[in-house]
């Protein structure tokens, strides 16, 4: 009896990390597509491409969520609609015009390097969490991130630019805010999915989307203020499909995957997982690019996944006798 009362606990802690880790990874492939689309249409802005994703977030997530929206409202604390806002404006308005930039100035792959840090930064404040894995257990993990993250981007920091130095630098800066900005984002999101067990994961990635897209509306006037070169009927087609595309797969199915995992996974491990995301940007890249990885990056995603595996081991709970 104690044999089979221990190993119920033990199969359904696996069970959970099996289904967190297999929405880690579809959360991953879908994110990776967000690094593509800044080249698909690159004769618009970053603002531009902020405000189009957004608003089409915003309106497919008020048509999905308005026949729940009554009990969503009684279920969901005032202040949390305030929550929602800065969660929204750090993990989606503000990440993604400077990912956009970052990719239009510095390349995808400088930007995934930077963006490929994101799972230190977030392991390292969620070691912090009560009841979380010691720091360091997690030692090799975090190492071997570090490593396949500097490998990622090697060949992108000691090539010849491509550009000037300036927008080299300027890449690299907003890629850099875009790492603070869904670092604050992941924890943020994480430890307010914990505190709200009555709304479902779904249901809180839709009420971001109606706040997202909110925001992109107020972003219009200045966007028109600041003036953008004319283009014809067959760009503003292709950055409609764009602006949809990466809102329904990315915004809608990603973040639903993303909140489903955070339900699933304690924060340590919700870090590691962003790792997928700089893998699918990757291999994407690669696609665009019509090109087979070098050296350095068959190297890198080694790493990446000896660095889940460890994390995972780190996270494995202990067998009772």
């Amino acid at each position: 009896m104690d044999t089979a009362s221990a190993a119920r606990p033990l199969s359904s802690a696996s069970n959970g990390t099996l289904a967190g880790l297999a929405c880690g990874v579809g959360a991953g492939a879908l994110w990776g597509l967000v690094f593509l689309a800044p080249e698909l249409v690159r004769d618009f802005t970053p603002l531009q491409l902020t405000i189009g994703r957004y608003l089409a977030y915003g309106l497919i997530a008020l048509a999905l969520v308005l026949p729940r929206w009554q009990r969503l409202v009684v279920a969901l604390p005032r202040r949390q609609w305030a929550t929602l806002g800065w969660l929204a404006l750090a993990g989606n308005t503000v990440y993604y015009l400077l990912l956009s930039s970052a990719v239009q100035s510095g390349g995808i792959a400088m930007t995934s390097l930077v963006i490929g840090f994101l799972p230190v930064a977030v392991t390292v404040i969620g070691s912090r969490d009560h009841g979380a894995v010691p720091l360091r257990r997690l030692m090799p993990s975090l190492l071997l991130c570090a490593t396949g993250a500097l490998c990622i981007g090697w060949q992108a920091l000691v090539a010849p630019a491509s550009g000037s130095a300036g927008t080299q630098v300027f890449g690299l800066l907003c890629a850099i805010g875009a790492l603070v900005s869904w670092t604050a984002y992941a924890v943020g999101n994480a430890r307010a999915l914990a505190r709200l067990p009555q709304v479902s994961a779904h249901d809180w990635n839709l009420l971001t989307g109606l706040v997202t897209g909110a925001q992109s509306l107020l972003l219009v006037p200045l966007a028109l203020a600041m003036g953008s070169a004319a283009h014809g009927i067959e760009a503003w087609a292709r950055f409609g499909a764009v602006s949809v595309g990466v809102a329904v797969l990315a915004s809608i199915a990603g973040n639903a995957l993303w909140n489903r995992m955070s339900r699933l996974l304690p924060l340590t491990l919700v870090g590691q997982m962003i790792l997928f995301e700089t893998l699918f940007a990757l291999l994407y890249g690669w696609l665009w690019e019509q090109r087979w990885p070098d050296t350095l990056e068959i190297a890198a995603l080694c790493c990446v996944v000896a660095s889940v595996a460890t994390c995972m081991a780190a996270h494995r709970p202990k067998k009772r006798l």
